[in-house]
């Protein structure tokens, strides 16, 4: 009986909401196995047990505790400079399953990985094997390559350049006849985009899979235009800010409505176009048409295209928040314009308002009653202050949302006690664990059901007991957060030392 509890009580305790630090720290023993690795990838940790994982001599420890989403990025910092490459490399991949919320590393993580001369004392990695990690990880914010750009150290401006259109006109122009010459042949060599002449010449040289991201975003020249309308793939065309304004206006009268779609809300179309789009056959094109109006700048643009495109169950990464910025590029849309979006009639605009979390409670309070089904699925899984009420709700209708729902601090830890009887098992699963439950359902036929039902704390002493030499429930019941301390204690000491402890034995 005791071989097939161990487990299961080792990973209860381990995310044991209550559990003090000294028990987690004991869980770092090898004599654990897996579960310490687990535990420090898998949920918040206090400080002690950071610190006892941040120093323990083993890499699966540290790399587990690099990869943790949970924990404030900045305590994380050591890992930057750790011996071993793997957990650098760990830290600069992020955390395993890519949370939807991406929470950007600081600046200071950022600079030390990407100014690193050696890839770590073990050899195992490059550090250029780990800034490509970090590239891929999202966990670098459009904010930080902006900051970088004036910044003292030659390689960092260099790195720049790598979202260079992103960067402001004297950014660039700095950058251009910076001192030194690594800064300069990176600056010259990104500045392509901007330059038809380049762009026309190197484009054939380019994988097919490339074009479609040049003839969006480069300058083009009238040759590489015209050529498109003969080829027919003028489609990256309709949303290429330095598309020329007579091949705007062809566009604006394509045969394709997806065409006519994307150009109708560019904030250089000419009002007499707009006017011709809002009388568009295509319903579509009508509706962003409306729109035009509160597209003024590019970054407008992009935020009103960013989010007609995608369904309620969208689950695309949330990164960091856009800002205000009265520089050319601009960072984002104003406050003033999202507020406006909040009260517009039109339900695309309300829903680009609800995804921004700095939206006024006032007019979070508003939207978290919207008729438009998406406007509230977007507040909830977007707004620090969506009322917890809107998040059950969204949680039960939309499984989609759950996973990243379950991540927010707002998610209701209580008053979930009327879905138990809900046909879907996740929800009856979160209604199990709710306190003011009468009778947990601790023989339900599901296994997460049965397993939440262990973990409620209205559960009095005999029956956790009771629970916890079950194997149904004994990891559930092991992660209680009422389960006496002593108790803890005493299932980590039987755990670790191969001696089953008999239900009842410690009490408090």
């Amino acid at each position: 009986m005791f071989d097939s509890l161990r487990e299961l009580w080792l990973r209860g305790i381990a995310f044991n909401p209550a559990a003090p630090s000294d028990v987690l720290v004991g869980l770092l023993d090898r004599a654990a196995g897996e579960t310490g690795r687990l535990m420090c990838e898998g949920r918040d940790l206090p400080h002690a047990v950071i610190d006892a994982a941040l120093r323990h001599p083993a890499e699966v420890i540290r790399r587990a505790l690099a990869r943790n989403q949970y924990v404030d990025p900045a305590r994380l910092a050591p890992l930057a400079t750790d011996p071993s490459g793997l957990v650098r490399a760990s830290l600069a991949s992020g955390p395993r399953h890519y949370p939807r919320w991406v929470r950007p590393l600081p600046d200071d993580i950022l600079v030390t990985l990407l100014t690193a001369l050696d890839g770590g004392e073990d050899g195992k990695v490059t550090e250029n094997e780990i800034i490509g990690e970090l590239e891929s990880s999202r966990q670098i914010p459009l904010s930080f390559f902006r900051r970088m750009a004036d910044h003292e150290h030659p390689e960092l401006r260099i790195r720049a350049t790598w979202r260079w259109e992103s960067l402001t006109p004297a950014q660039r122009a700095g950058l251009l006849v910076d001192p030194d010459p690594a800064v300069r042949a990176a600056a010259q060599d990104r500045n392509w985009v901007l330059d038809p002449e380049r762009v026309e010449a190197e484009l054939p040289s380019m994988r097919p899979s490339s074009r479609p991201f040049v003839l969006g975003r480069c300058a083009l020249s009238p040759a590489l235009v015209e050529q498109c309308f003969a080829d027919d793939t003028v489609h990256p065309l309709a949303w290429n800010p330095h598309t020329p304004a007579d091949a705007v206006a062809r566009l604006a009268r394509h045969p394709e409505a997806k065409v006519r779609k994307m150009v109708a809300t560019r904030p250089d179309l000419g009002p007499d176009l707009a006017a011709e789009l809002r009388m568009d056959p295509d319903e579509d094109v009508r509706t962003r048409a409306r729109l035009h109006s509160f597209s003024r700048t590019w970054t407008e643009y992009e935020m009103i295209h960013r989010i007609t495109d995608h369904g309620p169950d969208c689950t695309c990464p949330i990164t960091e928040p856009l800002a205000e910025s009265n520089t050319e590029p601009d960072v984002g849309p104003s406050p003033d314009w999202f507020a406006a979006c909040a009260v517009s009639e039109e339900p695309i605009l309300r829903r680009i308002a609800a995804s921004w979390p700095g939206l006024s409670a006032e007019l979070v309070k508003t939207l978290a009653q919207d008729d438009d089904e998406d406007v509230r699925i977007r507040l909830a899984c977007h707004h620090p202050l969506a009322p917890p009420h809107l998040l059950l709700d969204v949680f039960v209708t939309r499984p989609a949302h759950r996973p990243h729902l379950l991540t927010l601090p707002a998610f209701p830890p209580k008053g979930r006690a009327h879905l138990i009887g809900h046909p879907d098992p996740e929800v009856r699963a979160l209604a199990a664990a709710d306190p003011a439950l009468p009778d947990p359902p601790v023989d339900d036929l599901n296994d997460a059901v049965r397993r939440a039902a262990a973990t409620n704390p209205s559960l009095a002493p005999d029956a956790l007991e009771a629970l916890l030499t079950d194997p149904r429930t004994a990891e559930g019941a092991a992660a209680n957060p009422t389960l006496p301390v002593p108790r803890l204690h005493a299932l980590l000491e039987s755990c670790l030392n191969g001696a089953a402890t008999p239900p009842g034995t410690v009490r408090s």
